[in-house]
């Protein structure tokens, strides 16, 4: 039964990316077992809350399983699942419930300068390879660029992600004929109404990200895909829950989150391991220099592996460079 006796969390301030900011914590049990956990672009009060409850929550407090941890937040759930798990000696993908040793991955490329540009680009990752490709399109730049990825790679599994930036499923109905996977994101979230309609009109599957109204859009058909972001969902368990609602609808999963300093990706790869996440894994590769995990955590030609032989996350955390590049801690 895990106690953790001291704690310690740390803002980091990642080197690539925009400076990309990222919340560590480290926990440790009385045996000197550590499990560590990440949140990604952390809530700007999450720092306070945490430096000002989070060792009267946790020190010297006796929990059977993360479930019944006194986490309430994501980096701190992530670590009591590691920590948990690591003292089982098994992998967290399969405490969670997963039973794929590898998953496919899909690689994201965004807007190019012509249309020749993004070819030679995606050349690139299907001589590296890829067998997925992502575009990224908005209103503009979408059915040029997909008809010339589709025309010199005919065979090629490809999706487009919108990011929400279309209103109306006319504005995508053109791009059905190219042959597509999935239509990630089309519309603003918190709209079913518009997402069932799109829907019924094209033959590729249209990926919704949802959250508490999943069960709305589930009722709806209002998509047949679940984008699964764990890194949005309070505890790994409720990703579980919203992976498992979906599956029972019939829907695929795509499980993605690509940010971050390799803990949140490794949880990501975890809960793509569930039987249900179908769709290629959107974790892009990352750059080593944001890296704090070893080994990183990416693609190989295009397939992610899943640390089946390794207990917890299944990856080893680099404690010098994270007192590198945190700008902030505080031990409990």
């Amino acid at each position: 039964m895990p106690k953790v006796r001291e704690l310690e969390v740390f803002r980091v301030v990642l080197p690539y990316g925009g400076r990309l900011e990222t919340l560590l914590v480290k926990l440790i049990d009385e045996g000197g077992m550590v499990g560590w956990g990440e949140t990604v672009n952390p809530p700007p009060k999450m720092w306070g809350r945490l430096e000002e409850s989070l060792g009267a929550r946790l020190i010297g407090v006796e929990w059977q399983h993360p479930d019944s941890a006194p986490s309430g937040d994501p980096a701190v759930d992530m670590a009591c699942w590691d920590l948990w798990t690591r003292m089982r000696g098994v992998p967290l993908a399969h405490a969670i419930g997963g039973s794929r040793t590898s998953v496919v991955a899909t690689v994201r490329l965004g807007p190019d300068r012509s249309n020749e540009s993004l070819v030679a680009r995606v050349n690139q990752q299907v001589c590296a390879g890829y067998g997925h490709v992502t575009l990224d399109v908005r209103p503009g730049w979408d059915v040029e660029p997909v008809r010339a990825v589709r025309a010199a790679f005919p065979a090629l599994t490809l999706a487009v992600d919108c990011g929400g930036a279309y209103t109306e499923p006319g504005q995508l109905i053109a791009l059905d004929s190219y042959g597509l996977e999935v239509v990630e994101r089309p519309f603003d979230s918190g709209d079913p109404y518009l997402h069932a309609t799109l829907q019924d009109q094209v033959a590729a599957t249209v990926a919704v990200e949802a959250g508490a109204d999943l069960d709305d859009y589930l009722a709806l058909r209002a998509g047949r895909a679940l984008l699964l972001r764990p890194s949005t969902f309070s505890s790994l368990s409720d990703a579980r829950r919203a992976h498992d609602r979906a599956v029972a609808a019939g829907w695929d999963i795509q499980c993605a989150g690509g940010q971050g300093a390799g803990l949140a990706r490794a949880a990501t790869v975890a809960v793509a391991s569930l039987p249900g996440c179908t769709l290629a894994c959107d974790v892009t590769q990352p750059p080593r220099t944001n890296q704090i995990v070893d080994p990183i955590v990416g693609a190989n030609a295009g397939v992610i592996a899943v640390p089946f032989t390794q207990p917890g996350l299944g990856h080893t955390v680099d404690e010098s460079r994270v007192q590198r590049l945190a700008k902030d801690s505080f031990t409990a």
